[in-house]
């Protein structure tokens, strides 16, 4: 294989005798395989692992800077150097870190899931001040996923003498000595033969070369360079037939830094502005509105990490699919590991951006595979916890702004609310809104019970379709009428939220299509029984003729001016049901309110209804279908005979 151009050329003859091909350790062949074929899913990650190892090499050297003026290198002076040569099939990455000895190839390189870069770091008094990357010493042989051949030239820092590595893949490597003028190492990448399933040349183009740089390797802390060519069109001196001036394209090759080296996260308040920020979230996340918030994060202790995060405007077209992946991009040292990491984000949320960074994270054989250990739980429950803050402050702080926010994922806090049997109801329950029957805006509950009489001992809602129907309901009345505020809940998830949080700071929700409500004297009661008792009868008549559609019908202690409501008794609620009614198959026809029919009777109609009962027991009925069928439509249920309800109705005029 020829040498990429610009690189040391071993000799070998008769001054360096080639050693024996000697074999990997660790059941090589076997564990090789499994490495390339199964560990790593993205053959494009070599990359990353080559650059982080080679990032790994000059943290060592320049470690040793510090204490050791011989090494003339200062921090300017480090960086990495990629190569492309398309006629020999190469990719090149090199470096002037620490470099390796002959023993240090045979030990990091020689041994599968040895790490040099752990070793080092466990030796260092001061361990903390040194960034290591790599941590388990197989990132290595990840360029055997797209290479049939890989081989490392290396000089270590202080020695006379370079070495050679080469390897074919898990048969055995060679060790030979070899030149190299300057301390460093070349990792030379041959690239396998294109297939049908596979095109490895791509990998040759520098484009894509830039662009793993850029999504993988971009924060790297030392500069990585690649030569770029650019295309310029100068003029000839010539003119065309139209009299313009002739140009021609000159394409020139500069050496570019490739990667941006410091993150933004990184970076100071007043070096990351908000507007900065702002940027780099519309850039990273394609998205043309500003967020309605940006968290930054930088943690100290135990498990250090830097974070910043962004609460988007609206949702994604693919939010409440399954198509739409949650998470925060991961990072370690700046090298990212992977794209969407969603164990750092509770489900209720997931619509959360952004990027999190730890040295700290315990890496499992290579930089793809996360233990779920405890560092991992600690950031995620701390992140938690600052989301939440953030968003009580937005709510207090910027009301617009919230509700902005709460117009596009305020679905997904009351589907946090409800999973999980309730796990994250104390987290979420401060952040809840819903339309205010006085406020006639959305209000939090917090609010609401500020606005509460002594007297009221309930928090009232009603539920239904839509804000008109629920503002209609005939059970509001006798709310209204005490001059309490009522919530009113109109998304198909409210109901089961609410039934899941039960009570806000000691005080139970209570729906008014529920039955009683806690507002009568106990002199009302007691007149109400007594005229219940007077017509058991005519109740026991509306019950049987009813039978199919409520079980149970009873004099009303909640209306007021309107003759007749819909209630229920049980867990599930008139909403629920019209919720299951949706539901594809049978299961959600199944799924009934236990209905109850309540009439006024203070009303007219009371008054003909009970004369007809006492002289037309048919038209009786054919009331009480005319009945039954007005209160489900005020509750927004669907008449199923509605030609039954039409002849009662005629029949009756």
């Amino acid at each position: 294989m020829p040498a990429p151009r610009g690189l040391p050329i071993c000799k070998f003859g008769r001054k360096y005798k080639r050693m024996a091909k000697k074999q990997f350790k660790a059941e090589s062949k076997r564990l090789l395989d499994l490495m390339i074929n199964s560990i790593y899913t993205h053959r494009e990650i070599f990359l990353r692992e080559i650059i982080s190892n080679a990032s790994d090499a000059i943290d060592k050297l320049a470690y040793k800077a510090l204490t050791d003026q011989n090494v003339g290198l200062d921090r300017d002076d480090f960086r990495i150097r990629v190569v492309l040569d398309k006629d020999a099939r190469t990719v090149t990455v090199s470096d002037n870190g620490i470099g390796m000895s002959r023993e240090d190839m045979e030990e990091n390189l020689g041994v599968i899931a040895h790490s040099g870069s752990f070793k080092f770091k466990s030796e260092l008094e001061s361990a903390e001040d040194v960034d290591i990357i790599g941590q388990f010493g197989v990132g290595f042989y990840s360029a055997f996923m797209v290479s049939d051949k890989v081989t490392v030239i290396s000089k270590a820092y202080g020695a006379e003498q370079a070495y050679r590595w080469e390897s074919s893949g898990a048969d055995g490597y060679t060790v030979t000595e070899c030149e190299k003028d300057a301390v460093g190492t070349d990792v030379i990448m041959h690239l396998k033969a294109d297939t049908e399933e596979e095109r490895y040349s791509e990998f040759l183009e520098t484009w894509r070369i830039k662009e793993l740089i850029k999504k993988y390797s971009d924060y790297v802390r030392f500069p990585i360079r690649m030569d770029v060519e650019h295309t310029e069109y100068v003029e000839t001196g010539e003119e065309d037939e139209h009299g313009h001036k002739k140009t021609e394209p000159v394409t020139h090759t500069e050496e570019e830094t490739v990667n941006s080296m410091v993150p933004i996260w990184q970076r100071s308040k007043a070096e990351a502005t908000d507007e900065k920020c702002v940027e780099f979230y519309k850039d990273r996340f394609h998205d043309s509105e500003d967020p309605v918030a940006v968290i930054r994060v930088n943690a100290e202790g135990l498990t250090s990490y830097r974070a910043l995060l962004f609460i988007p405007a609206k949702a994604p077209y693919d939010f409440y699919s399954r198509d739409y992946k949650p998470g925060l991009a991961l990072y370690s040292s700046g090298v990212m590991i992977m794209e969407s990491c969603a164990d750092l984000l509770p489900e209720c949320f997931r619509f959360v951006r952004g990027v999190v960074d730890s040295p700290d994270l315990s890496l499992n054989i290579s930089r793809e595979i996360l233990q779920h250990d405890r560092q991992l739980k600690v950031i995620a429950g701390n992140l938690e916890n600052k989301i939440k803050s953030e968003l009580l402050k937005l709510m207090t702080d910027d009301a617009g702004k919230y509700d902005t926010f709460w117009a596009a994922f305020g679905r997904q806090i009351k589907y946090g609310l409800v999973g999980d049997y309730g796990m994250k109801r104390d987290l979420l329950k401060d952040l809840l809104k819903f339309y205010s029957s006085n406020e006639e805006k959305l209000t939090s509950l917090k609010d609401y019970v500020s606005r509460m009489p002594e007297s009221q001992k309930y928090i009232y809602y009603a539920a239904a379709d839509s804000l008109r129907t629920a503002a209609g309901l005939p059970q509001n009345e006798q709310v209204k009428a005490k001059g309490y505020e009522l919530l009113y809940l109109i998304e198909d998830i409210d109901e089961f939220a609410v039934q899941v949080l039960m009570n806000y700071d000691g005080k139970e929700l209570r729906s008014v299509a529920a039955g009683d409500l806690g507002l009568e004297t106990e002199e009302e009661k007691k007149e109400q029984d007594e005229t219940a008792g007077k017509s058991r009868e005519l109740l026991d008549f509306m019950k049987e003729t009813l039978k199919d559609d409520v079980v149970d019908v009873k004099l009303s202690n909640s209306l007021v001016s309107s003759a007749v409501c819909m209630s229920y008794e049980g867990e599930i609620t008139l909403e629920m049901e019209r919720y299951f009614r949706q539901m594809p198959g049978e299961a959600g026809e199944k799924i009934r309110a236990r209905r109850v029919l309540e009439l006024n009777p203070a009303h007219p109609v009371f008054a003909s209804l009970t004369a007809a009962f006492e002289q037309d027991k048919d038209k009786a009925a054919k009331i009480a279908l005319v009945l039954c069928a007005q209160a489900k439509l005020l509750a927004g249920i669907p008449v199923e005979d509605l030609s039954a309800y039409s002849e009662a109705v005629c029949a009756l005029i």
